[in-house]
């Protein structure tokens, strides 16, 4: 979605909600910014049918809450921050499973060594990528999500992960959370050690 259908569907979300249409809102919502959110929910879920489960409880926390939105935000930010406690709340009340393959790029992250075939095309390595994602914490995971899956800078990361903020309040937010990333990245490259997916030289 380009910005300026970005800006057009918050337009029209915010239109309904001024005309009491709480129903219009929450369909538009969903039909643009369904996608997307639905993506975030498989990224953090430990299973697709808790995914989808939690797509579901996400749709009805829109038709609950947006009467109660006061747009000091964006639409999209918001509901990406309704997504996420669904998805936090759903994996704190499960049980440790295994997560969602590690992405190429997380693979990178942690400097695996790339010799002959792939380690994450060779399918007992990719397996055990997939577990590495369920050791982190749900704030952790998160994190990773939009740096490292989604690409984001850190102001960006910084603005959906703290609401609405000052230019310098958003900047502080982003110091912060570069460190944290540099903390996560530690404990990965440690996991995937204790995982035999990395050898002890790595660093």
């Amino acid at each position: 979605m380009s910005p300026k259908e970005r800006e057009a569907l918050e337009r029209r979300i915010r239109e309904h909600c001024g005309l009491g249409d709480a129903a219009g809102a929450v369909e538009a919502a969903v039909e643009g910014y369904g996608p997307e959110i639905r993506r975030l929910l498989v990224t953090l879920s430990r299973e697709p049918e808790q995914a989808r489960e939690a797509f579901s409880i996400f749709c009805e926390s829109l038709v609950r809450d947006l009467p109660g939105f006061r747009w000091e935000s964006s639409f999209r930010t918001w509901a990406y921050r309704v997504a996420r406690n669904v998805a936090y709340r759903m994996s704190a009340a499960s049980s440790p499973r295994r997560d969602r393959v590690a992405s190429q790029e997380l693979v990178g992250l942690m400097h695996v060594e790339r010799s002959g075939t792939a380690p994450w095309l060779q399918t007992p390595v990719k397996d055990r990528f997939r577990t590495l994602r369920a050791k982190l914490e749900p704030g952790e995971r998160n994190l990773l999500v939009l740096r490292v899956d989604r690409r984001m800078s850190w102001l960006d990361v910084a603005r959906e992960l703290g609401g609405t903020q000052s230019s310098e309040g958003l900047h502080k937010k982003a110091a912060v959370l570069r460190q944290q990333f540099k903390g996560l990245k530690d404990r990965l490259r440690e996991l995937a050690r204790d995982e035999r997916l990395i050898s002890s030289a790595s660093g």
